[in-house]
């Protein structure tokens, strides 16, 4: 049996007073992710060990099976497997956003969701400008780029800038997590405010101004880490080969700990506007060689940390119509049995905009499964399902039949 996992990113979340006091998931017309769970089996997933801040590094490798406490060391190094950019002994990665400050606050996590060719654009410059014997600038995808730094201290107190929209920046400033990474705190500090100083009157930020967008003005660097160790997944899990499929570097990186390969999308934006068709393709060529396929779509996350319900429904509809209904009908018809899980990684509700640790719904399908009693995919439906509340590498254990 092949298996795969859709997850749709942040797609959870709470009841929303303009959608009649409905969860965007329970808004959203799914009718196959709504068929899945009425002929599979379904549950709730805590992904968020107790400890630990909710973000999608988190929950996604807590979702693959993970001992999170013992892998863990941070979203920058796993963005830099993705990037090719290695970090050495001695060395931390940090993710580094390029954000969007007015005034002294800060205005939103992704500088307007910028584009990535603007975007590169801005790193070079501030590499050849700010980079130097102890920091280097890397380019990602959008807003989401890396920031390397020699000899510092990775025990650094840091707020994600998703946490924070429309909120002072400074009272989030970098803070050490132990009196011997004061320096490294100061250092990062005075490279944001300088950042400031230099970006705001960059030709990339004028043309974005002219045309009414928020400029990248500053950049936010944050969860900090040293190289990961991680076994491949292949040896926790009985599959032989498997393919990640994602239009962000964290998750890619954290396929390429994993022993996945990595599939490119061309057209992949993260964001409601993805190629949803062009990853369905690759999900299925992918899936035809592979044992195991781990698709990741982006843009319900995107769209709850712009608090965006209505886009958010859209993007889940989107998800079933243009994926999850390709996917089942396609691999229906082979010989081989696809088993099929869907869930999100954590909630992102569009009233908090940002991420929440609540247990997310799962629902796993495949021919000859018996079904439990649940009749549509939904976070309170979900609750009914007989595999109850998981937590660890349960739910990897019961996609893949493991007792």
């Amino acid at each position: 049996m092949k298996h795969i996992i859709i997850l749709g990113d942040g797609m959870a979340g709470e009841p929303v007073a303009a959608l009649g006091n409905r969860t965007t998931m329970q808004a959203a017309s799914t009718p196959c992710m709504d068929m899945l769970a009425a002929k599979g089996r379904n549950g709730l997933l805590h992904t968020v060990p107790e400890g630990f801040a909710p973000g999608s590094e988190i929950a996604n490798l807590s979702v693959m099976g993970y001992d999170v406490a013992s892998v863990y060391e941070g979203r920058g190094v796993l963005e830099a497997a993705s990037m090719g950019v290695d970090i050495l002994p001695g060395e931390i990665g940090m993710r580094c956003n390029l954000v969007c400050i007015e005034g002294d606050w800060l205005k939103n996590h992704s500088a307007g969701h910028i584009s990535t060719p603007e975007a590169a654009e801005l790193i070079r410059f501030l590499d050849s400008e700010l980079g130097n014997d102890l920091f280097s600038f890397h380019p990602g995808v959008s807003y989401r780029h890396l920031l390397k730094m020699k000899g510092g201290d990775k025990q650094l107190r840091c707020t994600p800038p998703h946490d924070i929209p429309e909120q002072p920046f400074r009272p989030h400033l970098i803070r050490p997590g132990r009196e011997e990474a004061a320096p490294t705190a100061e250092a990062l500090n005075r490279l944001i405010l300088t950042s400031q100083e230099i970006l705001g009157n960059h030709p990339v930020n004028k043309r974005r101004i002219a045309d009414g967008k928020a400029p990248a003005n500053s950049i936010w660097p944050w969860s900090p880490g040293s190289r990961p160790e991680m076994r491949p997944l292949r040896e926790m899990f009985p599959f032989g080969s498997g393919a990640v499929i994602s239009a962000v570097d964290l998750i890619r990186g954290i396929g390429i700990y994993a022993g996945l390969e990595v599939i490119p999308v061309e057209g992949a934006t993260g964001l409601h506007n993805t190629n949803y068709e062009g990853k369905a393709q690759a999900t299925l060529e992918a899936l035809r060689e592979k044992d195991f396929v781990y698709l990741h779509i982006e843009a319900s996350d995107e769209a709850g940390h712009e608090g965006d319900a209505s886009l958010k429904v859209k993007t889940i509809e989107y998800l079933d119509s243009r994926i999850v209904k390709t996917v089942y009908e396609e691999t229906s018809r082979w010989d081989e049995p696809v088993a099929i899980a869907i869930l999100p990684d954590h909630p992102t509700p569009c009233a908090g905009r940002t991420h929440t640790c609540e247990p997310v719904p799962f629902l796993i399908y495949h021919r000859g499964i018996v079904p439990d009693r649940v009749r549509v995919y939904d976070e309170f439906a979900a609750k009914d399902g007989c595999y109850g509340l998981l937590c660890g590498d349960r739910f990897m254990k019961a996609l893949f039949d493991i007792n």
